[in-house]
């Protein structure tokens, strides 16, 4: 099995001589923590005061644990406040919508060094399964200089490749059509886009689809199934957020969990109550430390994302940790009434493993005697049909079955034809007060 690239590309960053070992890589991410922390002490007005009370250095990575955490309303209150370079030397300004408790929008800030910080990372993570003369689909925003999908295709340039810049899908037709002239070998784009294309029923001939890379959102193991299955593919995991500069961690060809860019992040786990960082093996949050950003470093992000490392070596011979795929958000759970969880991705899992089912919207509303939970569909085929299959495979979930059971949920399903593009933004549990139509633009014509 093929070493990830990622581990020699993070030996020669770190400066390592031979094969790179865990010893090499703590003392490297010891020094850069501590270079980071003098920086941002010194340029950032946020933790110059957030960081007042901390040792001026840290004796060793188990250290950082005492450092305070960063959160997203941190800053959504006060961006300009992380920033450590003069506006000038900001070459992207990027500003995420938001549902935190202040109300404001996110926004991120990259100098022209952060972003080539980026190309680097995509360049090694798309080497994995990407060739020489490869042209790749990229169903990601391309548009504006410097947004994810412009640096990609940078990054492929630079491996040989050719990064064919669609943007999101907005037709599924089209972009099939566009597959199929191109000679695609590859592509990367959002799980429920990339089904919507699979999983259309005019599939056009000469697809030569080689790999597809899944990105943006968590990626259900039955996304994955469906997208192998209908182009005899592989499907890879790429993990990342803008607050990590894009990219954060990528498959290797084991397909286990995602393999870091160690040399830029210093990544733990740690449990959501306490945060406590937690050993290899136990899932809790993801937080993140920037290693080697200058415009807008960050110390400790909580990401809200759920994952646990994997404990051992990975198959492929690494050094490198591997995260095991993010299954959920921490935001993204159901507290059912008799206290049981019903994460997003249970969901997730039970209804996109139904052949037909493109999108699917959940809304929720808590009332005093009876909370009720709305599921609609987007499919091809049958709209009666595939409600009833959606509504068993729900009630196959066992904390679904047993609220609906005991009279504390009703569970509504419907179902309408897909005529509509899966939307590329993360889904989430909505309001459920709003109706179904009003919900991912589904709808449906029954309901049960």
């Amino acid at each position: 099995m093929d070493l990830t690239p990622l581990e020699p590309w993070i030996a020669r960053k770190i400066g390592a001589t031979g094969a790179l070992t865990r010893a090499a890589l703590t003392a490297y991410q010891l020094a850069a923590l501590n270079e980071t922390l003098a920086w941002v002490r010194a340029r950032s007005p946020f933790y110059r005061e957030r960081l007042a009370d901390a040792p001026p250095t840290l004796a060793a990575l188990e250290d950082l644990a005492a450092l305070p955490f960063t959160t997203a309303d941190d800053i959504q209150a006060e961006p300009l406040r992380f920033v450590c370079v003069s506006q000038s030397e900001i070459s992207r300004v990027v500003t995420l919508d938001t549902s935190g408790t202040t109300g404001h929008s996110k926004r991120l800030y990259f100098t022209a060094d952060d972003q080539a910080l980026t190309v680097d990372f995509f360049r090694a993570g798309m080497s994995t399964f990407t060739r020489t003369g490869d042209r790749v689909l990229i169903l990601l925003p391309c548009a504006r200089p410097g947004s994810v999908g412009d640096l990609l295709a940078q990054a492929l340039e630079r491996l040989g490749a050719e990064g064919l810049c669609h943007g999101p899908v907005r037709d599924v037709t089209a972009t099939l059509d566009v597959l199929a002239r191109t000679g695609a070998a590859g592509l990367v784009g959002m799980p429920t886009q990339v089904l919507a294309l699979a999983r259309y029923p005019a599939q056009p001939e000469g697809l030569a689809l080689r790999f597809a890379l899944l990105t943006t959102d968590f990626v259900p193991r039955a996304i994955i199934a469906a997208v192998e299955g209908a182009w005899g593919c592989v499907a890879y995991h790429h993990y990342g957020m803008t607050e990590m500069g894009l990219g954060g961690g990528v498959d290797c060809v084991a397909r286990r969990g995602y393999h870091l860019r160690e040399a830029d992040l210093l990544v733990e786990v740690v449990d959501p109550a306490t945060g406590v960082p937690l050993p290899a093996g136990q899932s809790g949050e993801v937080v993140f430390t920037t290693l080697t950003r200058r415009g807008m470093p960050l110390i400790r992000y909580r990401t809200g994302d759920v994952s646990h490392f994997i404990p051992g070596p990975c198959p492929c011979g690494a050094a490198l940790k591997t995260l095991a795929h993010i299954t959920h958000r921490r935001d993204n759970v159901l507290d059912l009434r008799d206290g049981d969880a019903l994460p997003l991705c249970a969901l997730d899992e039970a209804l996109f493993a139904l052949e037909g089912v493109i999108d699917f919207s959940a809304s929720f509303e808590r009332r005093p005697s009876q909370d009720t939970l709305r599921v609609c569909l987007a499919v091809h085929g049958d709209e009666s049909v595939m409600r009833s299959r959606a509504r068993r495979a729900l009630l196959d979930l066992p904390a679904l079955a047993e609220a609906v059971a005991g009279g504390a949920l009703r569970l509504v399903t419907a179902a309408t034809s897909a005529t509509h593009v899966p939307s590329p933004l993360k889904r989430t549990f909505n309001d459920g007060r709003v109706t179904c139509g009003e919900v991912g633009g589904i709808f449906p014509s029954q309901m049960t």
